[in-house]
């Protein structure tokens, strides 16, 4: 399926979703503590739906109430689990990977084609040094894991993906003898793992940082039943902001951005250095855009998911924008690299795709043209805020937006965006 994309302008408010990656973490945290802890401003999504019905696999009784949940019993390790089938999230396979190492009985974790693609074996490997019995197919999805880990010493490596290293923190104080973890190589995604960290603190659990992103040392203890909101997501605001920027006609931001920790903030950041003045107050977020972007050249090592909200900013920056330091973005849903650059260049702006990122440099000569998001939902939102900009469009895969934004045609197209769906 594909939908029509006009040129069209932005305007009123729009209400950021909650943060996807918290929801995953609290839901998995509140789970683990049980006794009532409860979960409100989820996200309600594809994703987030799969680490419900993961935590319900391991025995949790889940609760639904508006946007909020209440875990009424936790998790049971003494439970036989049936095949867990995580569909297309990624954080919620590899956080409920390392829980799966904490039962006596074998374990089988799948997802849907995209996530059988996706990289395991650091995971596995480091599992397995702890006394898990771990098999995949080729380091991919299906997996089968059989506990109990102990804990211990466990090295991994950080240039793959920090969900890693958060699901060893996760269950890392339900072992026995707790974990002293060291992550060798250059951790990416750095505040994804500062996010594990804020959010097992507020269930009660302390990890000790012995050298930031290199050495931790947890303990065994228990997580405590507590209620945890979620607070905006930054990634997905990236996106709405983007939109603001080339589409936007006194288009306001609303949401509590809240005091925890995510690495897109640094968007916010980014936008100042293209030239954009951004005004927050409160809960609201407006902009004033110039009428063209300043470039420049951006680390993304830690913010990966920036990299399809700011590529297409390209379209109306004076100079180039080089986005560097991101290879992981390789290993999302999709290759985002090499996707954006070959789907951009359709629209007539020039890329160099380089192993690592991104140069791209507008053109006079922009056109419209069918763009392929590889059902890849970041890809989707930002090539559909592209073509809004262009006109005379096309993108696939409408449909890949519930995983983490499910109402995102119909918001644009409140606004004012022209999207059609067949």
């Amino acid at each position: 399926m594909k939908c029509k994309v006009e040129k069209s302008k932005i305007s009123g408010q729009i209400v950021c979703p909650p943060n996807k990656s918290y929801t995953h973490r609290a839901i998995f945290l509140a789970s683990l503590a049980g006794n009532d802890s409860r979960v409100v401003n989820i996200l309600s999504s594809a994703d987030t739906a799969a680490t419900i019905e993961t935590c319900k696999k391991f025995g949790a009784e889940i609760e639904t109430e508006n946007s909020s949940i209440i875990i009424k019993k936790p998790i049971k390790f003494d439970k036989i689990v049936p095949e867990i089938n995580t569909e297309n999230s990624g954080t919620t396979i590899r956080i409920a990977s390392g829980i799966a190492s904490l039962f006596s009985e074998e374990i089988t974790l799948t997802g849907d084609e995209s996530l059988q693609k996706r990289p395991m074996q650091p995971l596995l490997d480091a599992l397995s040094s702890m006394g898990a019995q771990c098999q995949s197919t080729d380091g991919k999805p299906p997996i089968k894991i059989k506990g109990k880990i102990s804990g211990g010493d466990v090295t991994i490596p950080g240039n793959f993906s920090s969900q890693f290293i958060s699901a060893l923190l996760i269950s890392a104080p339900l072992t026995e003898n707790g974990i002293n973890l060291s992550i060798k190589d250059n951790l990416v995604s750095k505040p994804y793992l500062d996010a594990t960290i804020a959010t097992m603190r507020k269930f009660g659990v302390s990890v000790q940082t012995l050298i930031p992103y290199k050495r931790y040392n947890i303990s065994p203890q228990i997580y405590k039943a507590t209620t945890f909101t979620v607070p905006i997501d930054f990634s997905s605001l990236a996106l709405l902001l983007s939109a603001a920027v080339l589409n936007g006609d006194k288009t306001i931001i609303k949401g509590d951005i809240g005091d925890l920790p995510q690495g897109d903030e640094v968007f916010i950041d980014i936008l100042e250095q293209l030239g954009v003045t951004i005004n927050i107050d409160e809960d609201e977020i407006k902009i004033i855009s110039p009428k063209k972007l300043k470039g420049g050249r951006f680390d993304l090592s830690n913010s990966p998911d920036l990299l399809p909200p700011l590529a297409i900013l390209a379209l109306n920056s004076e100079t180039p924008i080089e986005i560097v330091n991101v290879k992981h973005a390789r290993l999302k849903e999709t290759d985002r690299i090499a996707i954006t650059s070959r789907e951009l260049k359709k629209l007539g702006i020039k890329v160099e795709e380089k192993e690592d990122g991104l140069i791209l440099e507008s053109s006079e000569n922009l056109n419209g043209a069918e763009l392929n998001s590889e059902n890849d939902h970041r890809l989707f939102m930002a090539f559909c805020i592209a073509g809004i900009y262009v006109g005379n469009c096309s993108v696939t895969d409408p449909e890949s937006v519930k995983v983490s934004y499910p109402n995102f045609i119909e918001e644009m197209n409140r606004l004012g965006a022209k999207i059609q769906i067949p």
